[in-house]
């Protein structure tokens, strides 16, 4: 018995030395994003590390998708913050508001602009991403911006009140953020998209015109197969006019750049670390350094996942590697694993959602589904498997739809005929709006020669309404 108790003791002295040895790293996390601050909240859960957030951006994390919101009105800053202010020192997470110059990897000091300097333990870079700029004449003009960071809302907010017409390059989510914002304040938009339907490198055909259609119907001036040439100076230097690849000379005082983002990473080339686009990580989202990490937007993996990007600069994937990398630094070593794709977002008042892999083009062992409601405001279609004909992805236009069913039905290789039969089990709100289960159930059986009914009490009910 005491040889138990004295093994006993000398357990919870080792387990009490480890914690205190724990307590004696400091963690610093670049970047006060979803990346940066889920990581710093999770490393704080598990243990009793010293964690520093550094970000130049805002003193606190705020919600970067909110932008828009803050803009047009409907929401302030102070709402967008998922925290309060004594959040951070009531869990022992320090705020350090500066911009990191540079950094010595080798001695582990970080270099701040104004001169102070700043030793680490354990360095986890989550700096995100900036407005791509493709060497536009006057893209560096006064007026001429990109939408990432709360810089760029000041930015906005500077111009707007002087700008009569805006012009935004780029057919991307961001530009349609921004083409909504302008537009509450009455500012006349251009839109330059170079492919012949919006989104035209993401979106098949279909929900491209689909989504063209609605940018026209909310008195967006939509121009497809036309690019940006130059932006043109006034004598103040600012933005008064673009030139476009048609000849055309548009005037306007300001221009939005959203032809996407890229890893926010120049300060540190020629610091010794591996880079591509992005910062280069493993499966486990080290670095080539040792004790740096890169997580969320500025982190490209050199492990391939089947069907994923290695740089997906989307909030929920920031999200779980900050969790991944939080186990990692807490001894618990764990591997990226996102699972399947999905994403979604807005265009004005007709909801998007996408789950698996749905591309511009069908891939050559894919076969469609596609239906349109007649309002020519919501679509879905579905992607499977020639051969096994089970789920490949999906696209949803204007029908919420639940994350959980789709994930579930792509985990279990779901046969596209199952999920039309139990179709109306995804669906997100059956009971405030109009459902189209029906009406998609009776194209598909046509277009297949199927004799399928809906097996749901639930489905049964949308189809008959």
């Amino acid at each position: 018995m005491f040889c138990k108790d004295t093994r006993y003791k000398e357990r919870i002295l080792a387990n009490t030395y480890m914690k205190a040895q724990n307590t004696q790293k400091h963690i610093v996390i670049i970047g006060n994003g979803i990346s940066g601050i889920t990581a710093a909240r999770h490393i704080r859960k598990q243990s009793n590390h010293r964690i520093t957030v550094i970000s130049g951006e805002t003193e606190h994390f705020f919600s970067r998708t909110a932008l828009m919101y803050i803009f047009m009105g409907h929401m302030q800053y102070a709402h967008t913050k998922p925290y309060e202010d004594h959040f951070w020192a009531k869990n022992r997470i320090e705020l350090k508001k500066a911009w990191v110059k540079n950094i010595d990897f080798t001695k582990k000091i970080l270099y701040l602009e104004g001169g102070e300097n700043m030793l680490y333990d354990q360095l986890i870079l989550a700096t995100g991403s900036k407005p791509n700029k493709f060497g536009w004449k006057g893209q560096d003009l006064a007026g001429v911006q990109g939408l990432y960071s709360y810089q760029d809302l000041e930015s906005m907010e500077k111009y707007a009140p002087t700008t009569q017409k805006a012009v935004i390059v780029g057919g991307g989510l961001i530009g349609v953020e921004m083409a909504e914002m302008l537009s509450s304040r009455n500012i006349p938009v251009v839109f330059l998209v170079r492919e012949d339907r919006f989104w035209g490198n993401v979106l098949p055909r279909e929900e491209g015109e689909l989504i063209s259609r609605h940018l026209q119907e909310h008195h967006i001036d939509l121009r497809l197969n036309t690019e940006l040439k130059e932006i043109i100076s006034d004598e103040q230097g600012r933005a008064k006019a673009v030139m476009t690849s048609r000849g055309e000379e548009i005037p306007c005082q300001f221009v939005g750049l959203t032809a996407g983002v890229s890893p926010f990473i120049d300060f540190l080339k020629d610091s010794g670390i591996e880079i591509n686009r992005g910062i280069l990580v493993n499966e486990y989202l080290e670095t080539s350094i040792p004790d740096v990490y890169a997580i969320g937007d500025c982190a490209e993996r050199t492990t391939a996942l089947e069907d994923r990007r290695a740089i997906e600069q989307v909030w929920y994937t920031g999200r779980m590697m900050g969790e991944t990398l939080a186990k990692t630094i807490c001894q618990q070593r764990t591997h990226y694993s996102p699972g399947h794709w999905f994403n979604s977002a807005k265009f004005f008042d007709i909801e998007y959602q996408t789950y698996g892999v749905v591309g511009a083009e069908l891939a050559e062992n894919e076969q469609t589904f596609y239906w349109e409601a007649k309002n020519g405001k919501c679509c879905l279609r579905i992607n499977y498997d020639k051969n096994t004909e089970t789920l490949t992805g999906m696209n949803v236009f204007g029908i919420r739809q639940r994350h959980e069913v789709w994930n579930k039905w792509l985990k279990a290789q779901k046969t596209i005929d199952e999920i039309i039969e139990y179709l109306p089990n995804a669906n997100f709100d059956p009971e405030f709006s109009k459902q189209y289960e029906g009406e998609i159930l009776v194209q598909y059986n046509q277009e297949r020669g199927k004799k399928l009914k809906i097996k749901t009490k639930k489905g049964l009910f949308a189809l008959l309404k």
